[in-house]
C-alpha cells in the first residue's frame, strides 16, 4: 500500500490518532438523545429499540481483539484504514434507515470502529520517540472518554434543532475525514507478528462467547435474570469461553496469548481495566438521570437532554488536560502509581457526591473529579500493559485490555439498573428510582474504584517508566507504508 511520505510529525501523528479515538467513541453516544423516540422513528417496540444500542457493544467488543491482532500481523496503520471503511458505511446506513433492522446493522458496523483506539496506542509505540511516548499515550486513551462526553451534547443539539439523520450524515462525514487524515498523516508500522497465522477458530470461539456473556448481561434485567434464555446464555458463555480458552493455550498463533496475559502486571493491568471500566460507566449513566430528573421529585434537578450534555460535557475538557499531567507522572514515578492515583481520584469524586448531588453546579464538580481519574487510569493502563508483553502483540494486548474495559462497562450498566429498578417508586404511570437508589448506585461506584486502587497496588513495581519503545520509533524517516 502506497502513501505519502513516511516521515513522522509526532504533533500530527498524536493529533490525528486522538482525533480517530474520539470519533470512534463518540459513536457510543451518538443515539443517546434519541433513546426515547426510537420505537416511533422506527415503527417498532421499546425491547427491539434496545438493540440499536446493544448492538454497537457487541460488535465493539467482537472486533476490538481481532483488529488488534490483524494489526500486529498485517501492520497498524492497514488495520486502522480497515476499520473506517465499516464505520463510513454503517454511519450512512442509519443515516437512511427507515426501520429498526437495518439501524441495528448500521450500529454494529459503526462498533467495529472501536478497534482503531487500541490499534492507535500501538501504532504510537512503534512511531513516537521515547520522550513522547507516555503523553501520547495518555491523550490517546483519553480520547474515549472525550469522544462520549463532546458527543452527548453535541448529538442532542442536533438532535433538538434538525432530523434525527442529519446525526448519521455528520458521523458520515467524520469517519471519512478520520480515513483521509489516517491516510495521510499515519506511517506505516514494523509488522513484527508478521509470519504468523490469524486465529480464525479462536476469533470464533471468543465472539461466540462474547456475544452469550454480554447478550445475557445487557439484557438479563428485561428478559429476568433466572428466565430460560439469560441463564442459557451465561452457560453457553461459560462453555465457550473453557472451550476457547483451551484451544488458545495449545494453538501455535493464537488469537489471544494467554500465558502473556497471565503474567502479574498483564493479568493484574486488565482486571484493574474492568473494574475501571465499571466506574467510568456507573457516574455516566446515574448522573444525567439525576440532572434530569424532575424537580417535583424533589432531588431531581429538571434539566433538558441538551443542558444535561452540557453539564457533562466538562469531563471530556478535565480528562484531556489531566492526561497529559498523568503522562508527567508516569515518567517520573510509573504508570502504576499514576494508575493507583486515578483510581483513589474515581473513588473521591464518587464519595464527593454524597455532599454535592443537590445541585447541578455539585454534580458537576463530581463529574469533573470522576473525569480527572479516568483520565489519569486510562492513560497508565496501556503503558503498564506495553511495559509486559512482547513488540509483536502489543495491538492485540492492547485491544484485549480494551475489550476488560468494555465488560466494565456492561456490568456497570446491569448492576446500576438493577440497583435503580429495585430501590424505585410508582408515581402515577412511571416507576422513578428513589434518591436513595441513587446514593446507593454512587457508593457502589466509590467502592468499585477503591477495589481497583487495591488491586492496582498489586501490580509488581518497575523501574521503568516508559513503555519499552519500538527500535524503528527513533528513526521514524526510514518506515516506509504498508
Amino acid at each position: 500500500m502506497s502513501g505519502p511520505s513516511p516521515t513522522v510529525n509526532p504533533n500530527g501523528l498524536v493529533g490525528v490518532l486522538a482525533f480517530t479515538g474520539i470519533v470512534a467513541a463518540l459513536m457510543q453516544t451518538l443515539v443517546v438523545p434519541l433513546i426515547g423516540d426510537l420505537p416511533r422513528l422506527l415503527d417498532t417496540t421499546a425491547s427491539n429499540a434496545s438493540w440499536v444500542i446493544t448492538a454497537t457493544l457487541l460488535a465493539g467488543a467482537v472486533a476490538t481483539p481481532v483488529t488488534g491482532r490483524l494489526g500486529d500481523l498485517y501492520g497498524k496503520r492497514r488495520m486502522l484504514l480497515v476499520c473506517s471503511v465499516p464505520l463510513i458505511a454503517g454511519s450512512m446506513l442509519c443515516a437512511v434507515a427507515s426501520s429498526v433492522l437495518p439501524m441495528i446493522a448500521g450500529r454494529a458496523l459503526q462498533g467495529i470502529g472501536m478497534g482503531m483506539i487500541p490499534l492507535g496506542i500501538s501504532a504510537l509505540r512503534d512511531l513516537v520517540p521515547p520522550a513522547r511516548l507516555n503523553s501520547s499515550i495518555a491523550l490517546m486513551s483519553a480520547s474515549m472518554g472525550i469522544g462520549g462526553a463532546v458527543g452527548l451534547p453535541l448529538a442532542a443539539a442536533v438532535a433538538e434543532g434538525t432530523s434525527w439523520r442529519a446525526l448519521f450524515w455528520g458521523a458520515t462525514a467524520l469517519s471519512v475525514l478520520v480515513a483521509v487524515a489516517i491516510w495521510r498523516f499515519v506511517p506505516g508500522t514494523p509488522v513484527l507478528g508478521a509470519g504468523g497465522r490469524f486465529d480464525l477458530l479462536g476469533a470464533l470461539g471468543l465472539g461466540v462467547g462474547l456475544v452469550c456473556l454480554l447478550t445475557a448481561v445487557s439484557k438479563g434485567a428485561t428478559w429476568g435474570w433466572t428466565s430460560g434464555t439469560t441463564v442459557a446464555l451465561f452457560v453457553g458463555a461459560v462453555l465457550v469461553l473453557l472451550a476457547w480458552g483451551w484451544w488458545e493455550l495449545r494453538t501455535v498463533d493464537p488469537l489471544v496469548d494467554l500465558r502473556v496475559t497471565a503474567r502479574r502486571q498483564v493479568l493484574l493491568t486488565n482486571i484493574v481495566g474492568v473494574v475501571i471500566g465499571f466506574a467510568m460507566y456507573a457516574q455516566s449513566l446515574i448522573i444525567p438521570q439525576l440532572l434530569q430528573m424532575p424537580e417535583s421529585t424533589g432531588f431531581g434537578l429538571g434539566q433538558s437532554m441538551l443542558a444535561m450534555g452540557l453539564w457533562m460535557a466538562p469531563g471530556g475538557l478535565v480528562m484531556m488536560l489531566v492526561a497529559a499531567l498523568g503522562a508527567r507522572l508516569s515518567t517520573a514515578r510509573g504508570p502504576k502509581i499514576t494508575l493507583l492515583a486515578g483510581s483513589l481520584v474515581i473513588a473521591t469524586g464518587y464519595g464527593s457526591s454524597m455532599l454535592l448531588m443537590g445541585s447541578t453546579w455539585g454534580l458537576l464538580i463530581v463529574v469533573c473529579i470522576c473525569s480527572a481519574g479516568i483520565g489519569l487510569a486510562y492513560g497508565a493502563m496501556p503503558a503498564l500493559i506495553m511495559g509486559a508483553v512482547p513488540l509483536s502483540e502489543t495491538a492485540s494486548a492492547n485491544s484485549f485490555n480494551t475489550l476488560m474495559r468494555s465488560l466494565g462497562t456492561s456490568m456497570a450498566a446491569a448492576v446500576v439498573g438493577v440497583v435503580l429498578a429495585q430501590m424505585s417508586v410508582q408515581v402515577g404511570d412511571y416507576t422513578l428510582p428513589t434518591e436513595n437508589g441513587f446514593r446507593t448506585g454512587l457508593l457502589i461506584g466509590c467502592g468499585v474504584a477503591l477495589v481497583a486502587a487495591a488491586v492496582t497496588a498489586a501490580i509488581p513495581a518497575r523501574r521503568a517508566s516508559t513503555p519499552a519503545p519500538s527500535p524503528f520509533a527513533t528513526e521514524p524517516h526510514e518506515l516506509s507504508k504498508a
